[in-house]
């Protein structure tokens, strides 16, 4: 509850995708679905890499990392998304409300600097590939991935606890299926532009920031290859950079739109789908992106999915 002792709101409502029951049932069975697939597809990658030693290469510690990131930035939201299809209330505490609110931007931030860190270890490994191993080593892997997930989790936070204190004394129904930025903004009966703007800054700043490091490293990274005499070389340069590189398109394509460029002529229901795509149906991409052609991991992957099924009749 904001301490001010002003707001009223104790709780509020998320509309998502109105409809019939049977639309409602439809949806839920659809995201149901498509969450079980996020969940075991990453979760398969997390076990491919842990499992199979020739994946102990920094590489792939980043995929499972991001792998294990795509698990929660779906759970933070989705469990409360099917929830409410099959609620009549459709309500979410407020506390809860700005929890999501906060792990929601958090995880995606970390997201942002983790496809970075991606970026950055294809440059090492295409552009320096001799010093690639005295560089990249295994502690300066594990170090750059704590410093993503810490700066994600404090880029945000300031902002959002301030936008939290803010007062709100109704309406609080918010026409979303989670708890975001401008909807929340739009309930609050204090204006607060100093606030908002700032998040929008820090919020933008971030986007832009990252998405020029991915492109400046992989303009590098092309024309390294480029260089390479024999087009088997500049083949498998490419395969190791293509599945990274349609990830970050799918993740910045659909963020770019949604929160850098003028969207207030779009919809609601279009910033929903939006929404959506980024961070329910493109998690549970990534993991058929990443193994689609990749040799080794798809070994890997054939192997734990063996090791369960014979756990599962043993």
């Amino acid at each position: 509850m904001n301490k001010s002792g002003i707001s009223t709101v104790t709780h509020f409502v998320l509309l998502g995708f109105p409809g019939p029951w049977k639309i409602q049932v439809i949806l839920f069975s659809v995201i149901l679905l498509v969450y079980t697939l996020t969940l075991t597809g990453n979760m398969a990658i997390i076990c491919a890499v842990r499992w199979d030693h020739r994946l102990h290469t920094p590489m792939y510690m980043l995929l499972a990392n991001f792998s294990f990131l795509e698990i929660w930035y779906v759970t933070c939201t989705v469990p409360n998304m099917l929830g409410n299809f099959l609620s009549k209330t459709k309500t979410i505490s407020y506390a809860g409300c700005f929890t999501q609110f906060y792990f929601f931007f958090s995880l995606g931030t970390t997201e942002c600097f983790c496809l970075s860190l991606m970026a950055y270890d294809r440059y090492l490994a295409i552009c320096h590939p001799l010093h690639y191993p005295s560089i990249m080593t295994g502690q300066l892997c594990g170090l750059l991935v704590c410093l993503c997930w810490l700066i994600g989790f404090l880029g945000h936070s300031i902002p959002i606890f301030f936008i939290s204190q803010l007062p709100f004394c109704g309406p609080n129904i918010i026409d979303h299926f989670l708890c975001d930025v401008d909807p929340l903004m739009a309930l609050s009966c204090a204006p607060a532009p100093i606030i908002e703007n700032v998040f929008y800054s820090v919020r933008s700043l971030i986007i832009i920031i990252t998405i020029l490091y991915i492109l400046g490293s992989y303009s590098l990274v092309l024309r390294a290859v480029f260089q390479v005499p024999s087009s088997a070389g500049q083949w498998k340069a490419f395969s190791t950079c293509g599945s990274h590189l349609v990830v970050v398109s799918l993740f910045y394509g659909c963020i770019m739109v949604m929160y850098v460029s003028p969207t207030s002529g779009n919809s609601v229901a279009v910033h929903k789908v939006i929404t959506l795509m980024y961070s329910v149906v493109t998690p549970a991409l990534n993991p058929f992106i990443y193994s689609l052609r990749n040799k080794d991991m798809k070994f890997a992957l054939h192997h734990v999915f063996c090791r369960m099924e014979n756990f599962q009749t043993s």
